[in-house]
């Protein structure tokens, strides 16, 4: 959106207009989703000056209203499946990986989270006939997980037919059998996944943001940002807030980061993939004890919640846990070197 049309809002003179587009805020839409609190802290904008900017918005992009069923049903054509290219757990999933919800995967150390986030970087990729969205990945790497070198095995794993549908798409010249063509074809699946690795959790939660910029650059772009990959979300926070003490303030930072998140999904058609640690309950005398931090604030945010369990050798069950429409279930799939592979 040109900056001048922001100074048709009431209160939105160019400064102020130049404020708002360096802080994010570059679309009535992205303006109307916003609170007073957190235009006033990043813009320099007064809290009062805010809340007239966003009601003046919400109007304007026509935000916040009631809308019948059917209205939702018909925007709801617009959700994209990823596929795991897993035919398994694609159907316990109703087709795949959604855009515009946040899912999250967990289960202890070795379980495959870090597989699932990589395979998902490359599949996304993929044209929407072979199951992919044909977009680009932002990867937020909190624990040093990310390999271009699994990249390569998983792009290389991938079937011959979509390896040859790929190097059509992007004009390659050659077959999956010409090892100079397949070199090409992975450097062009890796620029298109975008890696930033996070310190601590206040450089997590900003780049969100800045996450949230990339996708908006890359929107009308050949390879719009169709999943937001953070490996792992819960790490920092867990690390840096520890006790009782400081559960509150964790909790509080958790909710804003996923908030953030959640917004690039619902902006730009997105689908948000985080990984999640998890903690033995000492409590529990039956079944598995595993059970994923966070706490509600994680367990309200996520709209599907993926348990993935260490089976015999590289076997790993993958249990759905919550989903809004679909049943609990399980699916089996194997972690090898090509990547993901059913059973």
């Amino acid at each position: 959106m040109p900056e001048d049309e922001l100074e048709d809002l009431p209160g939105v003179g160019p400064a102020t207009a130049d404020k708002l587009v360096e802080n994010g805020f570059e679309s009535y839409q992205s303006i109307a989703v916003a609170s007073p609190g957190e235009m006033s802290n990043t813009a320099d904008i007064g809290e009062s000056s805010a809340s007239d900017i966003i009601n003046a918005a919400r109007d304007a992009a026509d935000v916040g209203g009631f809308e019948t069923g059917a209205t939702v049903l018909e925007r709801r054509q617009e959700i994209g499946k990823l596929s795991w290219q897993i035919d398994e757990v694609d159907d316990l999933l109703g087709g795949g990986i959604e855009t515009q919800s946040i899912t999250e995967v967990y289960g202890e150390f070795g379980s495959g989270k870090s597989q699932v986030t990589h395979q998902m970087a490359v599949n996304v990729q993929l044209s929407k006939e072979n199951g992919g969205l044909e977009g680009g990945c932002i990867f937020v790497d909190s624990e040093d997980t990310f390999r271009p070198e699994r990249i390569d095995d998983m792009v290389r794993g991938l079937d011959d037919e979509i390896l040859a549908d790929e190097m059509e798409r992007r004009e390659i010249e050659g077959t999956p059998g010409s090892e100079e063509a397949m070199e090409e074809l992975i450097d062009a699946f890796l620029d298109q996944i975008h890696v930033a690795k996070a310190f601590n959790s206040n450089h997590q939660i900003l780049l969100a943001e800045k996450a949230k910029e990339l996708a908006g650059e890359h929107e009308e772009g050949e390879w719009p940002i169709r999943i937001v990959c953070v490996d792992s979300l819960t790490a920092h926070f867990r690390a840096e807030y520890v006790g009782r003490g400081e559960l509150a303030e964790r909790q509080q930072k958790l909710n804003k980061h996923l908030h953030d998140l959640m917004r690039i999904g619902d902006l730009f058609n997105t689908a948000i993939l985080v990984t999640n640690q998890v903690a033995s309950n000492p409590d529990s005398y039956f079944g598995d004890p595993t059970q994923a931090i966070g706490g509600n604030i994680l367990g309200h945010a996520s709209t599907f919640r993926i348990y993935l369990r260490k089976s015999k050798g590289n076997k790993r069950i993958v249990r759905l846990v919550d989903a809004p429409n679909l049943a609990d279930g399980e699916a089996v799939m194997r972690v090898q070197g090509e990547g993901l592979k059913p059973e």
